[in-house]
């Protein structure tokens, strides 16, 4: 099936707009979806370009998420569970951006409401299981909402597995804490931090170390699950493009690409031609490159790459809410006017 058409199953009520996520297990897309109340934003899910060798997990991962949202969906912390067929799932869409993007520096209010958010959903009897990872956690009006239930675990009683797997998806969260509010850490928080289960400990020292190789040899993971070749590439094309005498700087960011699963963008600050750098790069580019007069920057001078991102990821309706000043939304809007993916763009 081409990846543009629109899944038999949805009978015509998807239209789909940029591509979110794709690997092995499905292809996640935003776009708008028709209820019997109105057209709506919505979040697909496929598996109709799911390789055969990578079905039966694709299907338990599909059906672990329907399961979980069709609960948590309920519960205001989560998308609500839209529609669900054989390969295609509907969940609605949190107008939010994902924990590594917003980086909750010092807020506080977002980390007690993220601690409620956990709450409710293990009261349900669901654990989560993937809440180490930033893009799991959502971060809309200072709120925090849960995304990614394919790792999702429904329980009927509260047995001690179910207690374990709450417990870790408690200390994931306090990890993230621990990152962007570490002073805001009460000494109970640390002592969870300081002590991980027995599963935990065991998975560490054994099955993770499987799972990495594995992961990593189908090119879908990296600490944000950006893609082998955002670990791999994207750090030798930098140094290469920094030798370059034009050029001051250098930005790579990873996005979904319909054909390759992953992309990289490359922003180049300096004053060479993309064909120049081209040139100079040889075969070994990334998909886009693109030269800019300043690179987005906080007030530490570090490169605002979760901007960046969103502008290779045609996210462009997300960044308003990411922009500080008027200076910074002039060069923004530059980036954005003179950006080379051009497909599936949302108004910014």
């Amino acid at each position: 099936m081409n990846e543009r058409e629109d899944p038999k199953e949805l009978g015509g009520r998807w239209r789909d707009g940029v591509v979110l996520k794709r690997d092995v297990f499905s292809t996640i897309e935003r776009g708008r979806f028709r209820t019997d109340a109105g057209e709506v934003a919505a979040v697909l899910r496929r598996l109709d370009d799911v390789p055969w060798w990578s079905w039966g997990l694709a299907r338990e991962l599909f059906r672990r998420e329907r399961r979980a949202l069709a609960i948590a969906g309920k519960l205001g912390i989560a998308p609500p569970l839209l529609f669900a067929g054989r390969r295609v799932l509907v969940r609605g869409w949190i107008d939010g951006v994902s924990l590594h993007i917003a980086k909750p520096h010092g807020d506080t209010g977002y980390f007690r409401s993220a601690k409620a958010a956990l709450r409710r959903l293990h009261r349900a009897g669901i654990s989560h299981n993937d809440l180490a990872k930033e893009q799991n956690w959502l971060y809309a009006d200072g709120h925090a909402y849960l995304t990614d239930f394919q790792l999702a675990a429904c329980f009927r009683r509260r047995s001690r597995l179910f207690r374990i797997a709450c417990y870790e998806d408690l200390r994931h969260l306090l990890k993230h804490k621990r990152r962007y509010a570490p002073d805001a850490l009460t000494a109970a928080e640390r002592r969870v931090l300081a002590r991980k289960s027995l599963i935990t400990r065991v998975w560490m020292a054994s099955g993770k170390k499987i799972y990495y190789a594995i992961t990593r040899g189908l090119n879908v993971t990296d600490r944000e699950g950006r893609g082998l070749r955002f670990v791999r590439d994207a750090p030798e094309i930098a140094a290469r493009l920094r030798t370059h005498p034009a050029v001051r700087d250098v930005a790579i960011v990873a996005y979904p690409d319909r054909r390759a699963g992953t992309g990289l963008y490359a922003f180049v600050e300096g004053a060479a031609s993309d064909r120049d750098l081209r040139d100079f790069l040889g075969r070994t580019g990334p998909e886009y490159l693109q030269v800019v007069d300043a690179l987005p920057r906080n007030a530490q001078g570090e490169v605002r790459s979760e901007i960046l991102e969103l502008v290779a990821m045609n996210q462009l309706d997300l960044i308003a809410s990411l922009v500080k000043t008027e200076a910074e939304r002039a060069m923004v809007s530059r980036i954005v006017s003179w950006g080379r993916n051009l497909r599936d763009r949302l108004a910014f």
